[in-house]
């Protein structure tokens, strides 16, 4: 009798604890749902305002490598400028001959 006894406690406290969880995931997936289930849903927007600087940016990329371009360009002649200046303050203080 102890016998059947514990085994229908076990049987009662496992379905208990599959109750438990059942609920918990339903309460899980409602709140996911809330964040990223529909068009109107927190993810939706946030994916939405992603896109929209992904698509207002995108003319960016071959602007900035005209432009690292040309800032090479000018920093090998401001090489050349620095090298002058370098010079320039040599004779200077060397002094008058």
């Amino acid at each position: 009798m102890t016998t059947l006894t514990l085994t229908i406690l076990s049987c009662l406290a496992v379905l208990v604890l599959l109750l438990v969880v059942a609920v918990n995931l339903v309460r899980i997936i409602r709140e996911l749902e809330a964040i990223g289930g529909g068009p109107t849903s927190y993810l939706a927007k946030i994916r939405f305002g992603v896109r929209a600087i992904e698509t207002q940016t995108s003319h960016l990329a071959p602007q900035v490598t005209a432009l690292n371009g040309g800032l090479q360009g000018l920093g090998a002649r401001l090489g050349s400028v620095e090298s002058e200046l370098a010079a320039t303050v040599s004779n200077l203080n060397r002094g008058p001959r």
